[in-house]
Protein backbone atom coordinates (compact mmCIF):
# COMPACT_ATOMS: atom_id res chain seq x y z
CA UNK A 1 0.00 0.00 0.00
CA UNK A 2 1.28 3.44 -0.93
CA UNK A 3 0.97 5.81 2.00
CA UNK A 4 2.67 8.76 3.66
CA UNK A 5 5.68 6.67 4.61
CA UNK A 6 6.31 5.14 1.19
CA UNK A 7 9.87 5.68 -0.09
CA UNK A 8 10.05 7.03 -3.63
CA UNK A 9 12.26 5.65 -6.41
CA UNK A 10 12.09 5.75 -10.18
CA UNK A 11 13.72 6.03 -13.57
CA UNK A 12 14.17 9.13 -15.73
CA UNK A 13 14.83 9.19 -19.44
CA UNK A 14 13.10 9.80 -22.74
CA UNK A 15 11.43 7.51 -23.53
CA UNK A 16 10.96 5.31 -20.45
CA UNK A 17 7.60 3.66 -21.20
CA UNK A 18 9.37 0.52 -22.38
CA UNK A 19 11.63 0.18 -19.30
CA UNK A 20 11.64 -3.12 -17.42
CA UNK A 21 13.25 -1.57 -14.34
CA UNK A 22 9.94 -0.80 -12.54
CA UNK A 23 8.79 -4.43 -12.47
CA UNK A 24 12.26 -5.56 -11.35
CA UNK A 25 12.64 -3.11 -8.47
CA UNK A 26 9.02 -3.21 -7.33
CA UNK A 27 9.19 -7.01 -7.16
CA UNK A 28 12.24 -6.69 -4.88
CA UNK A 29 10.47 -4.16 -2.63
CA UNK A 30 7.50 -6.49 -2.27
CA UNK A 31 9.62 -9.58 -1.60
CA UNK A 32 11.60 -7.75 1.10
CA UNK A 33 8.53 -6.04 2.63
CA UNK A 34 10.02 -2.61 1.93
CA UNK A 35 7.45 0.18 1.70
CA UNK A 36 8.84 1.63 -1.51
CA UNK A 37 7.60 2.31 -5.02
CA UNK A 38 9.56 2.70 -8.27
CA UNK A 39 7.95 4.63 -11.12
CA UNK A 40 8.93 5.55 -14.71
CA UNK A 41 9.18 9.29 -15.37
CA UNK A 42 9.69 10.69 -18.89
CA UNK A 43 12.01 13.70 -18.61
CA UNK A 44 12.96 16.38 -21.14
CA UNK A 45 14.71 18.92 -18.90
CA UNK A 46 17.16 17.01 -16.73
CA UNK A 47 18.13 20.04 -14.62
CA UNK A 48 14.52 20.65 -13.55
CA UNK A 49 14.07 16.91 -13.02
CA UNK A 50 16.98 16.58 -10.59
CA UNK A 51 15.81 19.62 -8.64
CA UNK A 52 12.24 18.33 -8.55
CA UNK A 53 13.24 14.81 -7.49
CA UNK A 54 15.24 16.21 -4.59
CA UNK A 55 12.39 18.49 -3.54
CA UNK A 56 9.84 15.68 -3.69
CA UNK A 57 11.90 13.42 -1.45
CA UNK A 58 12.98 10.74 -3.89
CA UNK A 59 15.70 8.47 -2.51
CA UNK A 60 16.99 6.62 -5.55
CA UNK A 61 16.60 7.11 -9.29
CA UNK A 62 17.85 5.27 -12.35
CA UNK A 63 18.97 7.33 -15.34
CA UNK A 64 18.69 6.11 -18.90
CA UNK A 65 19.17 7.62 -22.35
CA UNK A 66 19.54 10.40 -23.24
CA UNK A 67 20.44 11.79 -19.79
CA UNK A 68 23.34 9.65 -18.55
CA UNK A 69 25.91 12.31 -19.39
CA UNK A 70 23.94 15.54 -19.09
CA UNK A 71 22.71 14.70 -15.58
CA UNK A 72 26.26 14.89 -14.25
CA UNK A 73 26.35 18.69 -14.40
CA UNK A 74 23.42 18.88 -11.97
CA UNK A 75 24.70 16.67 -9.16
CA UNK A 76 26.51 17.60 -5.95
CA UNK A 77 28.81 14.57 -6.01
CA UNK A 78 29.85 11.99 -8.57
CA UNK A 79 31.41 8.66 -7.71
CA UNK A 80 35.03 8.55 -9.00
CA UNK A 81 34.34 5.53 -11.22
CA UNK A 82 31.29 7.19 -12.79
CA UNK A 83 33.43 10.27 -13.37
CA UNK A 84 36.04 8.18 -15.20
CA UNK A 85 33.39 6.49 -17.35
CA UNK A 86 31.77 9.83 -18.05
CA UNK A 87 28.21 8.64 -17.46
CA UNK A 88 25.82 8.21 -14.54
CA UNK A 89 22.94 5.72 -14.43
CA UNK A 90 22.14 5.85 -10.71
CA UNK A 91 21.22 8.74 -8.41
CA UNK A 92 21.13 8.72 -4.63
CA UNK A 93 19.51 11.60 -2.74
CA UNK A 94 20.33 12.15 0.92
CA UNK A 95 19.56 14.82 3.53
CA UNK A 96 22.63 16.44 5.07
CA UNK A 97 22.64 15.46 8.78
CA UNK A 98 23.40 19.01 9.95
CA UNK A 99 21.88 21.39 7.41
CA UNK A 100 19.02 19.20 6.16
CA UNK A 101 19.89 20.16 2.59
CA UNK A 102 19.36 17.45 -0.01
CA UNK A 103 22.42 16.33 -1.95
CA UNK A 104 22.40 14.25 -5.11
CA UNK A 105 25.18 11.78 -5.84
CA UNK A 106 25.73 9.93 -9.11
CA UNK A 107 27.01 6.39 -9.70
CA UNK A 108 27.48 4.05 -12.63
CA UNK A 109 26.43 0.43 -12.14
CA UNK A 110 26.35 -0.60 -15.82
CA UNK A 111 30.00 -1.71 -15.81
CA UNK A 112 29.44 -3.83 -12.70
CA UNK A 113 26.34 -5.37 -14.25
CA UNK A 114 28.21 -6.47 -17.36
CA UNK A 115 31.18 -7.78 -15.37
CA UNK A 116 28.96 -9.80 -13.04
CA UNK A 117 27.03 -11.27 -15.97
CA UNK A 118 30.20 -12.25 -17.84
CA UNK A 119 32.02 -13.53 -14.73
CA UNK A 120 29.31 -16.17 -14.26
CA UNK A 121 30.40 -17.82 -17.49
CA UNK A 122 34.09 -16.96 -17.91
CA UNK A 123 37.19 -15.85 -16.05
CA UNK A 124 37.73 -12.16 -16.80
CA UNK A 125 41.37 -11.55 -15.77
CA UNK A 126 43.62 -12.46 -18.69
CA UNK A 127 40.72 -13.10 -21.05
CA UNK A 128 40.28 -11.57 -24.49
CA UNK A 129 36.89 -10.03 -25.34
CA UNK A 130 35.57 -8.50 -28.56
CA UNK A 131 32.99 -5.73 -28.08
CA UNK A 132 30.69 -4.84 -30.95
CA UNK A 133 29.63 -1.19 -30.81
CA UNK A 134 31.07 2.04 -29.43
CA UNK A 135 28.17 3.77 -27.70
CA UNK A 136 27.48 4.31 -24.01
CA UNK A 137 26.91 0.62 -23.29
CA UNK A 138 30.17 -0.35 -25.03
CA UNK A 139 31.98 2.28 -22.97
CA UNK A 140 30.69 0.81 -19.70
CA UNK A 141 31.27 -2.82 -20.74
CA UNK A 142 34.76 -2.03 -22.00
CA UNK A 143 35.68 -0.10 -18.89
CA UNK A 144 34.55 -2.97 -16.67
CA UNK A 145 36.52 -5.55 -18.62
CA UNK A 146 39.71 -3.47 -18.60
CA UNK A 147 39.30 -2.93 -14.85
CA UNK A 148 38.97 -6.70 -14.42
CA UNK A 149 42.21 -7.31 -16.28
CA UNK A 150 40.80 -8.43 -19.62
CA UNK A 151 42.16 -7.56 -23.06
CA UNK A 152 39.49 -5.71 -25.04
CA UNK A 153 39.00 -5.31 -28.77
CA UNK A 154 36.50 -2.78 -30.14
CA UNK A 155 34.76 -3.12 -33.49
CA UNK A 156 32.24 -0.60 -34.75
CA UNK A 157 30.60 0.39 -38.03
CA UNK A 158 31.77 3.97 -37.60
CA UNK A 159 35.55 3.73 -37.58
CA UNK A 160 36.12 7.17 -36.06
CA UNK A 161 33.79 6.50 -33.13
CA UNK A 162 35.20 3.03 -32.62
CA UNK A 163 38.80 4.19 -32.66
CA UNK A 164 37.97 6.98 -30.21
CA UNK A 165 36.59 4.47 -27.71
CA UNK A 166 39.51 2.09 -28.27
CA UNK A 167 41.96 4.95 -27.63
CA UNK A 168 40.11 5.87 -24.42
CA UNK A 169 40.23 2.28 -23.22
CA UNK A 170 43.79 1.82 -24.41
CA UNK A 171 42.84 -1.19 -26.47
CA UNK A 172 42.80 -2.49 -30.04
CA UNK A 173 40.30 -1.45 -32.72
CA UNK A 174 39.27 -3.89 -35.44
CA UNK A 175 37.56 -3.02 -38.72
CA UNK A 176 34.40 -5.02 -39.45
CA UNK A 177 35.97 -6.54 -42.56
CA UNK A 178 38.83 -7.86 -40.41
CA UNK A 179 36.72 -9.63 -37.80
CA UNK A 180 37.55 -12.99 -39.36
CA UNK A 181 41.09 -12.48 -38.04
CA UNK A 182 39.95 -12.16 -34.42
CA UNK A 183 39.87 -15.03 -31.97
CA UNK A 184 38.78 -14.27 -28.42
CA UNK A 185 37.33 -15.87 -25.31
CA UNK A 186 34.24 -13.69 -25.35
CA UNK A 187 32.04 -11.59 -27.60
CA UNK A 188 29.67 -8.87 -26.37
CA UNK A 189 27.12 -7.20 -28.62
CA UNK A 190 26.34 -3.72 -27.29
CA UNK A 191 24.59 -2.54 -30.46
CA UNK A 192 20.84 -2.57 -31.10
CA UNK A 193 21.24 -4.98 -34.04
CA UNK A 194 18.84 -7.87 -33.52
CA UNK A 195 16.35 -5.86 -31.48
CA UNK A 196 12.66 -6.11 -32.38
CA UNK A 197 11.24 -5.56 -34.92
CA UNK A 198 14.42 -6.38 -36.89
CA UNK A 199 14.99 -9.49 -34.84
CA UNK A 200 16.56 -11.58 -37.61
CA UNK A 201 19.54 -9.25 -38.01
CA UNK A 202 23.02 -10.31 -36.87
CA UNK A 203 25.77 -7.92 -35.69
CA UNK A 204 28.46 -10.38 -36.84
CA UNK A 205 28.57 -13.16 -39.40
CA UNK A 206 27.35 -16.45 -37.95
CA UNK A 207 30.31 -18.33 -39.43
CA UNK A 208 32.65 -16.39 -37.09
CA UNK A 209 30.88 -17.38 -33.86
CA UNK A 210 32.84 -20.62 -33.25
CA UNK A 211 35.86 -18.36 -32.62
CA UNK A 212 34.30 -17.32 -29.28
CA UNK A 213 33.61 -19.43 -26.22
CA UNK A 214 31.12 -17.04 -24.59
CA UNK A 215 28.68 -14.72 -26.36
CA UNK A 216 26.65 -12.05 -24.55
CA UNK A 217 23.97 -9.86 -26.14
CA UNK A 218 22.65 -6.85 -24.20
CA UNK A 219 19.48 -6.82 -26.37
CA UNK A 220 16.57 -8.36 -24.42
CA UNK A 221 13.68 -7.94 -26.83
CA UNK A 222 13.66 -10.65 -28.04
CA UNK A 223 15.35 -12.43 -25.14
CA UNK A 224 16.84 -15.13 -27.36
CA UNK A 225 18.20 -12.95 -30.13
CA UNK A 226 19.28 -14.32 -33.49
CA UNK A 227 22.87 -13.83 -32.32
CA UNK A 228 22.35 -15.96 -29.21
CA UNK A 229 20.53 -18.65 -31.19
CA UNK A 230 23.33 -18.86 -33.75
CA UNK A 231 25.95 -18.78 -30.99
CA UNK A 232 24.29 -21.66 -29.12
CA UNK A 233 24.12 -23.65 -32.35
CA UNK A 234 27.85 -23.02 -32.78
CA UNK A 235 28.55 -24.46 -29.33
CA UNK A 236 29.06 -21.16 -27.51
CA UNK A 237 27.96 -20.44 -23.96
CA UNK A 238 25.40 -17.63 -24.17
CA UNK A 239 24.32 -14.81 -21.85
CA UNK A 240 20.99 -13.11 -22.53
CA UNK A 241 20.21 -9.41 -22.27
CA UNK A 242 18.46 -9.65 -18.92
CA UNK A 243 21.70 -10.56 -17.14
CA UNK A 244 23.34 -7.12 -17.34
CA UNK A 245 20.02 -5.37 -16.62
CA UNK A 246 19.44 -7.56 -13.57
CA UNK A 247 22.91 -7.25 -12.08
CA UNK A 248 23.24 -3.51 -12.57
CA UNK A 249 19.78 -3.14 -11.01
CA UNK A 250 20.77 -5.27 -8.03
CA UNK A 251 23.77 -3.00 -7.42
CA UNK A 252 21.49 0.04 -7.65
CA UNK A 253 19.14 -1.48 -5.08
CA UNK A 254 22.05 -2.04 -2.70
CA UNK A 255 23.19 1.58 -3.11
CA UNK A 256 19.70 2.88 -2.35
CA UNK A 257 18.68 0.59 0.52
CA UNK A 258 21.90 -0.88 1.87
CA UNK A 259 20.36 -4.32 1.36
CA UNK A 260 21.07 -7.10 -1.12
CA UNK A 261 17.91 -7.75 -3.17
CA UNK A 262 16.56 -11.21 -4.13
CA UNK A 263 17.91 -11.55 -7.64
CA UNK A 264 15.85 -14.66 -8.37
CA UNK A 265 12.67 -12.69 -7.66
CA UNK A 266 13.85 -9.81 -9.82
CA UNK A 267 14.70 -12.06 -12.77
CA UNK A 268 11.37 -13.89 -12.47
CA UNK A 269 9.57 -10.54 -12.58
CA UNK A 270 11.53 -9.53 -15.68
CA UNK A 271 10.73 -12.79 -17.47
CA UNK A 272 7.03 -12.53 -16.57
CA UNK A 273 6.84 -8.99 -17.90
CA UNK A 274 8.67 -9.89 -21.11
CA UNK A 275 6.28 -12.80 -21.65
CA UNK A 276 3.31 -10.48 -21.08
CA UNK A 277 4.58 -7.97 -23.62
CA UNK A 278 5.30 -10.55 -26.28
CA UNK A 279 1.87 -12.12 -25.80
Amino acid sequence: MVDGTTSLYGIIGNPVRHSLSPVMHNAAFTAMSINGIYVPMPVHDVADAVSGLAALGFIGVSVTVPHKKTVMAHLDEIDPVAMRIGAVNTLLFRNHPETGAVTGRGFNTDWLGSNLALAEKMKLPGSRVLILGAGGAARAVGFGLVEAGAEVIISNRSEDTGRALADWLGCQFCLREQLHLIQADGLVNTTSVGMEPDSDALPIEAKLLPDFRVVMDIVYAPLQTALLQKAAAAGCTTIDGLAMLLYQGAVQFKIWTGKQPPQDVMRAALLTELARRTG
